[in-house]
């Protein structure tokens, strides 16, 4: 269960880099909801929507999965962020793809 974590979060790191989202996005099923700590636009409700979040600010910090457990289509995942600080993943999978991603922060965001 925890590759699936890894997984998604090499993708997202690879998108950071280089401002292709693509290939992350796609693990999310169309009617996919993100859900960011602190962020006014979230959630966002269908994978057109959170890619059109990820187009207007995208993320510029790649992150490290430290530890995942797993329950099941629930993985939550303990992330630290190149920047510095921490925070949570909250993944519910359906059918292979995400079908709810929460990103929780340790502190001030």
């Amino acid at each position: 269960m925890a590759e699936r974590v890894q997984d998604q979060c090499r993708l997202f790191n690879e998108g950071v880099r280089t401002g292709d989202w693509g290939a992350y996005l796609d693990r999310f099923g169309d009617n996919a909801t993100l859900r960011i700590e602190g962020d006014p636009g979230s959630p966002y409700t269908g994978r057109d929507a959170i890619a059109a979040a990820y187009a207007a600010a995208p993320p510029e910090d790649t992150l490290s999965v430290t530890s995942v457990e797993s329950d099941g289509d629930r993985d939550v995942a303990r992330v630290t962020w190149s920047a510095g600080g921490g925070g949570t993943l909250r993944v519910r999978w359906s059918a292979g793809r995400i079908a709810e991603l929460t990103a929780e922060f340790d502190g001030p965001v």
